[in-house]
């Protein structure tokens, strides 16, 4: 009863969740073929979220599998332009079955391909950003994988785990769910030691943990315990809560709410006080916004930094970079993650958010620095 009340409450306290489908789930292995009635099952379970009021994004593995199966491709054995065609081949009956059967259920469905590249180059970042948060706002649910088909080995992430962490972290999701052949992360093997026992709460990671986690996963799963102990990281980092479980069951989400076995990796702070932390803190400024006493009193009352109270913009940076911002005694207020690069925010600074389509040309955020994207690290009193 304590594990199905646990589980219960922290999924419901979730506002925002990542859900990442391990390929063993969705692929048959002796056949290679689609899970359907599994997979349907799921949709369902992610129906009923959405309609307590949840966001989802689910990152799904599978796409190679499905490819293999259909082209006669030996991934065993496979090179990486083999691995790319099945990548090809399979992703499509995927984003097929998902629109099916979310469709089926009144959902929109978004296919989302990501590669390494886009999470670490910043422009690449924001744009996915801010095409899933659009996708989410309009009631979408967007199915991730990762772009195999024209990535290099250079720049995969090699395996889901450490995508969906990816993905939560720039979703500034409450919940990471990895669903899996395992039901958790044990003291030591459970398929060779009878004696291993389950951790259900991981509070910090240490080397304890990554000497439990063993060595790679299965077969059509590229992703073993220490894939996601590194995802856990990364979420943790990010203020994500993450628990690993088993999806070998149909309504996985439904059983987890019940109470199925599964392991909690419990950040010390939220997403949004990580997010500020790593925003002022983390990032080297590379400009300075000065503003008027009016927007002083907004930004300190939690709103958000519009161009009409900017009255001087120094440095040079791109979209989506750190800059500082600074009252008229120059004293810094906060750092956040501006909207436009330097020479379009001199273009606009004192104006009104409506003139900005006719000074730069096209639609533009309505703010300078969203207040999600804004640290405060003064009260302002000096």
């Amino acid at each position: 009863m304590a594990s199905q009340t646990l589980n219960s409450e922290r999924l419901a306290q979730a506002r925002r969740v990542v859900l990442k489908i391990g390929s063993t789930l969705i692929v048959e292995k002796k056949t290679g073929s689609l899970q359907r009635t599994w997979l349907d099952a799921l949709c369902a379970d992610v129906a009923a979220m959405r309609a307590s009021g949840q966001e989802v994004v689910i990152v799904s593995s599978g796409a190679i599998a499905l490819g293999a199966g259909q082209l006669g491709i030996d991934l065993t054995r496979a090179r990486l332009e083999e691995s790319q065609a099945a990548a090809s081949a399979g992703q499509i009956q995927l984003a097929h079955a998902y629109q099916e059967m979310l469709d089926a259920r009144g959902i929109t469905a978004a296919q989302v391909l990501l590669t390494l590249d886009d999470s670490e180059n910043r422009r690449r970042y924001l744009n996915a950003a801010n095409t899933l948060f659009t996708l989410l706002k309009r009631g979408a649910v967007p199915v991730v994988n990762e772009n195999d088909t024209i990535a290099t080995q250079e720049i995969r992430y090699g395996d889901n785990d450490r995508l969906a962490a990816r993905v939560a972290q720039m979703v500034s999701a409450d919940c990471l769910i990895l669903l899996s052949d395992v039901d958790g992360l044990y003291t030591t093997d459970p398929n060779i030691d009878s004696d291993a026992k389950h951790i259900q709460e991981v509070t910090e990671l240490s080397a304890e943990h990554w000497e439990m986690a063993g060595g790679p996963g299965s077969d059509h799963g590229s992703g073993g315990m220490r894939t996601k102990l590194d995802a856990a990281q990364i979420a943790m980092g990010a203020g994500c809560r993450m628990l690993i479980a088993s999806g070998r069951v149909e309504h996985p989400i439904k059983i987890l709410q019940d109470g199925a076995l599964a392991t909690w990796f419990l950040p010390s702070s939220n997403p949004q006080t990580a997010r500020k932390q790593w925003i002022a803190g983390t990032l080297k400024p590379r400009g300075t916004i000065t503003i008027d006493d009016g927007a002083k009193s907004a930004l300190i009352s939690g709103r958000s930094l519009l161009p009409a109270g900017v009255t001087d913009v120094s440095g040079q940076f791109e979209r989506g970079e750190a800059v500082r911002v600074k009252d008229q005694s120059g004293m810094e207020l906060g750092r956040g993650l501006i909207s436009y690069p330097a020479d379009e925010a001199r273009a606009i600074v004192g104006r009104r958010s409506g003139a900005i389509v006719d000074i730069l040309g096209y639609r533009g955020r309505d703010e300078l620095i969203h207040r999600d994207d804004l640290a405060l690290t003064s009260d302002g009193s000096g």
